[in-house]
């Protein structure tokens, strides 16, 4: 059921009226369960602590919907932008793909899926955050080496502000970690919330202004 919280969000940001909720500048985080906070209350995970560090910083126009999906690829990802058309993003938070990569999907398809949710966000005045993921080194050095690949290109090719590693200095640290060694606990959440902070606070300053549609 865990896809349901995203779906309860959007439900709720449009009972509340257009008078209210389209004010606001809507931040959109598209992930998986890292994005999602699985195992972690949802006001613990990173989504919502960076809502919280913007209001501290005085910009408190923004409002964060944590459009996280524990299991998803990159497959769904376009038509569930599309759903989230509806409460108009300002900038779309993208972190997927680590799903992708732990199944063994080809590189290819990853990188097509994630380049046609950059190019519907884009043509929507939408401004896009690119969060890139790492894999295991026991997946080969071909394959992590192409996985990395597809975030830098995708960030060249379109303009795009990257964070090359969305888990830096959580990922493979026991402290920082659930039991399973793969989600991040409270604290690890507050690490990634500081490592993303700046690029996003920089992208917030620049959206006062939507973009023209196709254009980052």
């Amino acid at each position: 059921m865990e896809w349901m919280r995203g779906v309860l969000v959007v439900m709720v940001l449009t009972a509340c009226g257009a008078g209210n909720a389209w004010a606001e500048r809507v931040i959109l985080f598209l992930g998986d369960s890292l994005t999602a906070g699985l195992g972690v209350e949802a006001e613990q995970a990173y989504p919502r602590l960076l809502g919280e560090m913007l209001a501290r910083d005085g910009i408190s126009d923004v409002r964060i919907v944590n459009g996280g999906i524990s299991g998803s690829t990159s497959a769904g990802a376009l038509a569930r932008l599309r759903w989230y058309q509806q409460i108009t993003p300002s900038i779309l938070f993208l972190a997927l793909g680590a799903n992708d990569g732990l199944r063994g999907l080809t590189m290819e398809e990853m990188a097509r899926n994630l380049n046609a949710v950059i190019e519907a966000a884009k043509a929507r005045g939408m401004r896009v955050i690119l969060a890139g993921m790492e894999l295991p080194p026991n997946y080969g050095q071909e394959y992590t080496a192409a996985f990395r690949h597809v975030y830098h290109d995708l960030a060249a090719r379109h303009g795009l502000p990257l964070i090359p590693f969305l888990l830096e200095g959580v990922g493979g640290v026991p402290a920082l970690n659930q039991a399973d060694g793969i989600h991040p606990n409270a604290e690890g959440h507050q690490r990634i919330a500081r490592h993303v902070y700046p690029t996003l606070k920089a992208c917030v300053k620049t959206a006062g202004e939507r973009p023209e549609a196709g254009k980052p």
